[in-house]
């Protein structure tokens, strides 16, 4: 790969960018829509927003201001938690993508897999969301549909009655909580990982670690650890209003860290996690 428009394909042919630009915790109105339009003017193709946020409007204005052909974009959403559910899905849908301004989506992802709401029944309520997904999907309204927090035991449970495999799992991933695990269960069954928090909300930033190898390189620890996951498979979800943050964020093709700096990054641990876990969440 040499830079952030470099293209993976989905186990289901469709072609993802390598790294993408989030957008959680950015309000609906004014600085998301420049934001996004900066983001996109910086290089990237891949933009990540969710219903959950409340700024998929303004996202969608972004990405027209920045006159970039739509085909050009990849565009993922993902369910609201109280929304799960056959019907309600389909609907939800429908309101994400009025809001997007869209015609289709290139990827749709269920955002948690045990909502509060449905806690007592998350099983049966996973499957029907699913199969309300596989709908838009034959119909052609998503190119793409997958997980978000999804540990194995979740992903089974919709794999095992799936007729559309999930392609992607969005998980918190970052050089302090590395998920080994559930990354490799993902891999071995060809679902693309995505990283949201890639830095760990910031919180990696100070590590000396991180830092002493981003020195060797001439680089910042942000910028390890995004390569860190870029050599894992991984598509690391990147979030900065700031353009020459996210110029930064793009700037991480021109080096390779090696096996033992790899390792030494691994051995950080699994401690830091940022988000809730994905059993035990309140919304």
């Amino acid at each position: 790969m040499k830079n952030i428009q470099d293209l993976i394909t989905l186990s289901n042919g469709v072609n993802i960018h390598c790294m993408g630009y989030g957008t959680w915790r950015t309000p609906a109105g004014d600085e998301t829509t420049t934001a996004v339009k900066n983001a996109i003017e910086c290089g990237f193709r891949h933009i990540d927003t969710a219903q959950l946020y409340g700024n998929e409007e303004s996202v969608g204005e972004g990405i027209r201001a920045s006159q970039i052909k739509r085909q050009e974009i990849f565009l993922t959403t993902k369910l609201k938690n109280s929304d799960q559910g056959y019907d309600a899905t389909l609907k939800a849908f429908e309101g994400s993508l009025k809001r997007l301004k869209a015609e289709y989506l290139d990827l749709y992802l269920i955002h948690w897999p045990v909502p509060v709401l449905f806690k007592d029944n998350w099983r049966e309520v996973s499957r029907a969301t699913w199969k309300a997904m596989e709908r838009l999907y034959d119909e052609k309204l998503i190119r793409a549909i997958g997980l978000s927090n999804f540990l194995p035991h979740h992903i089974k449970n919709i794999a095992n009655f799936a007729n559309v495999a999930p392609v992607v799992d969005q998980l918190e991933i970052h050089p302090c909580f590395t998920q080994r695990e559930t990354v490799k269960y993902c891999q071995e069954h060809n679902i693309q990982v995505q990283a949201w928090s890639p830095l760990g909300h910031g919180t990696i930033l100070q590590n000396e670690v991180l830092g002493t190898i981003a020195a060797s390189h001439g680089k910042t620890p942000a910028q390890i650890a995004l390569r860190w996951e870029l050599q894992q498979n991984i598509i690391p979800i990147s979030k900065s209003m700031k353009p020459s943050r996210m110029k930064e964020n793009a700037d991480v093709f021109d080096f390779t860290l090696s096996p033992e700096e790899m390792d030494r990054i691994f051995a950080l641990g699994e401690d830091g996690r940022t988000g809730p876990n994905p059993d035990h969440i309140d919304f």
